[in-house]
């Protein structure tokens, strides 16, 4: 075994290790992933089984909604402000184009709570505001899921439409202070005339990280496995490493020099 010494397969095993490690370190991920997802969706059961709480207790204006909130039940009541509709581009639903429909609700406080009304089929860029079938008017009690506000260019606002619900892009034009955060909402009393599709619940499986972690630790034990077996066949004589690709059995010279001579009975 002492080729194992040499130049090339010391590389070779260096490879290999950096290899088994990554590969390793990549499942290891994936399973971390898995228990965030299982706290996550703990999280979210509870919250979606649990009664409706006063928004004021959840939310308040420029504190970032906690973690442990998301999907939590809330219920308010005010005047929603259908002059200040935002619209949320982009929205599928079983592969129709449409949108969603954010709507501030105005409590007696003074503050506004940004509800997602829910999803109508339209086309994304060319759906209007004034298409938008009109909410409850007057006094009108909701309830709704907690959610968070998002995050990035796509939470720009561009003629009262956005890509992303932000609170905090959201506030400055709709003209009233608002609870951070937002809602998806569940009910409101009284009912619209023409009501919207409501939310989609959040999908509360594993996903496929446990899988994918098994994936990664295969590489890991196959990546070993073929160094092992590489090792096993050239210490009982096989090819060398590095000339196993390409490599062919050499001619018997005299077998050569037989077929080149000319003799018919060597070419029958």
């Amino acid at each position: 075994m002492r080729f194992l010494l040499s130049r090339r397969w010391i590389l070779f095993a260096i490879t290999v290790a950096l290899l088994a490690v990554l590969a390793w370190r990549l499942g290891l991920w994936q399973f971390h992933r898995l228990e965030d997802r299982k706290a996550t969706n703990a999280i979210i059961e509870r919250n979606l089984a649990g009664t409706p709480t006063p928004v004021d207790q959840v939310l308040a204006p420029g504190r970032p909604v906690d973690k442990q909130d998301q999907w939590r039940r809330v219920v308010a009541s005010g005047t929603y402000d259908p002059a200040n509709t935002v619209l949320v581009r982009y929205q599928t639903r079983d592969g129709a184009a449409g949108v969603d429909v954010v709507v501030p609700l105005v409590t007696p406080s003074g503050t506004a709570l940004l509800v997602d009304r829910g999803w109508l089929a339209a086309e994304n860029r060319g759906a209007d505001v004034h298409d938008v079938p009109p909410p409850p008017a007057g006094e009108v009690t909701v309830t709704g899921w907690v959610r968070i506000d998002g995050s990035g260019s796509s939470t720009q606002v561009d003629d009262h439409s956005v890509r992303s619900v932000s609170s905090a892009a959201i506030g400055p034009v709709v003209g009233h202070p608002v609870y951070a955060g937002f809602v998806d909402l569940e009910t409101e009393s009284p009912a619209a005339a023409t009501p919207l599709t409501v939310t989609e619940l959040p999908e509360l499986n594993n996903g496929p990280h446990f899988f994918y972690g098994l994936q990664w630790w295969f590489f890991a034990l196959l990546a070993i496995f073929g160094f092992c077996y590489l090792a096993y066949d050239e210490w009982r004589g096989g090819p060398p490493l590095g000339s196993r690709r390409g490599s062919q059995t050499p001619r018997d010279p005299a077998v050569h020099r037989d077929d080149a001579s000319g003799d018919p009975a060597r070419r029958v």
